[in-house]
């Protein structure tokens, strides 16, 4: 009997799964809830709505930290959870991980480790750079590009990777993502109107109103708490407030993407220029931010049409493909023997 083979992409925020025998995909947030410091409450959606509404005896843990794993126990809790919950989990499967670009060795293995020391018991784990994973998702010719640029933008992070020749020639890892312009728009509205609102309603407010837009005038009614009176309330917010906040983040990416193409080889610098940039990740889907990314750069910009999953329609590829598989590696080869 064949044995499944499942490609994880495991984001701050969220994890996308490609399950072969099924063949499907699906995505959780990548988050779990304690109870009493050792309780096992929650995992994935169902403990993301616990979020900043769980009581003092559960805690809500985010296992990722920009990009890497920094909970390592609490992440194989979550990942056996998720595989488990009605998905036919099935022991001894292959798994095909994307790691991030611009991190040590050794956090890359944790990824792999994670899988092979775990319940899950797995046959082989191999791992592919979250760059290539997009490029492949992208439909582009990996293998004979003579210049590419990806734009990942995530929950914690951005990865910036120049690709040519069917690898990484150049990468960044940035730590701005969704959650650094959440943050960003909660602080301005608590600075201008001594109100405090939550990271997901800053999320529901940076998603409503994006980076631009016709409407310049319009406002969004949210909760929060009155932080001279103490005293919970609705207040509308501008969407000037918002695009204010989410701007300076926005900008650290720009100097990052440029930073990296001066760095870049001319001849790969031009091929970039002639095929423009590419953007994939959750935050890719922001309003506006395809349009602002290119005023800004002077390079034609383009988004990935599912951009939140592309990572792992390029697993889903290299899974499937013969020819594609040569892109991941194992940490047990050769090369690794100095890290078992």
């Amino acid at each position: 009997m064949a044995r499944n083979i499942y490609g994880l992409d495991l984001g701050s925020y969220e994890i996308k799964v490609y399950d072969k025998k099924k063949d499907t995909i699906w995505k959780e947030k990548d988050v779990i809830a304690i109870a009493n410091k050792k309780e096992v409450f929650a995992v994935g959606d169902e403990a993301f709505e616990m979020y900043e509404k769980a009581p003092a005896n559960i805690q809500v843990v985010f296992p990722m930290k920009h990009g890497v794993i920094s909970k390592f126990d609490h992440m194989q809790y979550l990942l056996q959870g998720l595989l488990k919950k009605d998905r036919g989990f099935a022991r001894g499967a292959e798994y095909v991980i994307a790691v991030p670009t611009d991190v040590t060795e050794v956090e890359k293995k944790a990824f792999f480790d994670l899988v092979i020391h775990s319940t899950a018991r797995a046959r082989e784990v191999n791992i592919v750079e979250r760059g290539i994973a997009d490029a492949v998702g992208l439909n582009l010719d990996v293998q004979n590009t003579k210049g590419l640029f990806i734009v990942n933008m995530g929950g914690e992070t951005t990865e910036l990777s120049v690709l040519a020749g069917g690898g990484i020639v150049l990468n960044r890892l940035l730590k701005v993502g969704g959650i650094t312009l959440d943050h960003a728009v909660s602080q301005l509205v608590r600075y201008n109107h001594d109100f405090l609102i939550g990271r997901v309603t800053a999320e529901a407010l940076r998603k409503r109103f994006g980076v631009f837009g016709e409407n310049n005038t319009a406002s969004m009614k949210v909760a929060g708490r009155d932080l001279i009176t103490g005293v919970p309330q609705q207040r509308e917010i501008a969407i000037s407030l918002v695009r204010a906040a989410v701007k300076e983040p926005l900008e650290e990416c720009v100097r990052g993407i440029e930073s990296l193409l001066d760095r870049t080889p001319p001849e790969v610098r031009k091929a970039i220029y002639k095929n423009g940039i590419f953007l994939t990740g959750g935050l890719a889907n922001l309003p506006g931010l395809e349009v602002y990314m290119e005023e800004m750069t002077g390079i034609r910009v383009r988004t990935a049409i599912d951009p939140d999953i592309c990572a792992v329609t390029g697993l889903k590829q290299i899974i499937q493909s013969k020819e594609l598989k040569k892109l991941a590696y194992s940490m047990l080869d050769e090369n690794y023997r100095w890290m078992r």
